[in-house]
C-alpha cells in the first residue's frame, strides 16, 4: 500500500475529502519523524513500535576498492511488530 492509497482508503472509511484525509495523514507521519528525531520511541499497541538505535563509528571496508574507510556514527529509525498485527500477518498467510 502506498501513501495515496493509504489517503483513499482513510477518506473511503471516515467520509472526509481527499484533501482532508492527506493533512490527516501528513500530520501523523510528521508527528512521528519529529518524535523519532527528538529521540522520542513511539508505541502503537497491537501494531508495534518505532524506536531509534544508536550505531558508534568503525573502521569500514570499500568492497570495491579494498580501502579502509571510517564510517560514522549514526542513529536509524527501527521497527519492532507487535504481537497483535504478526498474529494476524501469520492468520491470512495459512488462509491462502
Amino acid at each position: 500500500m502506498t501513501k495515496s492509497e493509504l489517503i483513499d482508503e482513510l477518506a473511503r472509511e471516515v467520509n472526509i475529502s481527499t484533501r482532508e484525509a492527506e493533512s490527516l495523514i501528513n500530520t501523523i507521519i510528521d508527528s512521528m519523524t519529529e518524535a523519532l528525531c527528538r529521540g522520542e520511541s513511539i508505541e502503537i499497541r497491537g501494531f508495534g513500535s518505532f524506536t531509534v538505535k544508536h550505531y558508534d563509528g568503525y573502521e569500514g571496508r570499500n568492497p570495491k576498492t579494498g580501502k579502509k574507510i571510517q564510517v560514522q556514527p549514526k542513529r536509524v529509525p527501527f521497527f519492532k511488530v507487535g504481537k497483535a498485527l504478526r498474529e494476524q500477518v501469520n492468520i491470512a498467510a495459512v488462509k491462502k
